[in-house]
């Protein structure tokens, strides 16, 4: 952990030990802090808290309050939902977790939602009409079908969710799928094979996944 009060380029807030913004933002901060680097910055950002996003800040706040430590993150998807008063839901998954995403439907729907589905082979399209080439396929030689985020999106775009549900996109598909979504996104499941979809698993045990995080 670096000192502060080395020079460090802000914002980067993480080499900040006391994180005085948390209980006491009038105590002195370090250098680098973006309150005193950057106080145009901050202060403008309340400002952009309105319509929507006051909205969806403030029931945000309300289900922390509420299930902190207590409610998994699946039963604040519901909470958060109903105190938004949304009706229809979508989720995007990996076939790689199509069990679970089955059962997150399922479970939505017994909550009362209106829910819609879109897997990530949805179209069925060939990894190469994307450039890829055969030797860079899983199993070369084969059809392969791409995952298709912008489908997902577009699809739940189409039958008007109100809030999707990302169940284990890839890394730089979820990305797409939430460039694309109209409706806000939130995170169910982020997928990790190697951690059991536990990403948090490689940085509490980091000396355990040395190597696999090309730690020297």
């Amino acid at each position: 952990m670096k000192d502060n009060s080395v020079t460090v380029k802000g914002p980067n807030c993480v080499y900040c030990r006391l994180k005085p913004c948390s209980r006491e933002p009038q105590a002195t901060k370090p250098n680098f802090c973006p309150m005193t680097t950057h106080p145009e910055v901050v202060n403008g950002s309340i400002g952009k808290y309105v319509g929507i996003l006051e909205d969806l800040h403030r029931v945000a706040s309300l289900v922390e309050k509420e299930g902190y430590c207590v409610w998994p993150r699946l039963r604040e998807v519901v909470e958060f939902s109903r105190k938004l008063n949304l009706k229809r839901l979508g989720v995007a998954f990996c076939i790689g977790l199509s069990d679970e995403a089955e059962f997150v439907v399922k479970y939505l729907e017994s909550k009362g939602f209106e829910v819609y589905s879109v897997c990530c082979k949805c179209g069925g399209f060939d990894k190469t009409l994307l450039g890829l080439n055969e030797d860079q396929k899983l199993k070369p030689y084969t059809h392969e079908s791409i995952c298709n985020p912008i489908l997902q999106a577009d699809l739940l775009n189409y039958v008007g969710t109100e809030l999707n549900v990302v169940v284990g996109l890839c890394v730089g598909h979820d990305t797409i799928f939430m460039m694309n979504s109209k409706a806000p996104v939130t995170y169910l499941i982020v997928k990790d094979r190697v951690t059991g979809h536990n990403p948090a698993a490689a940085i509490y045990v980091k000396n355990y996944f040395r190597s696999r995080l090309d730690i020297t």
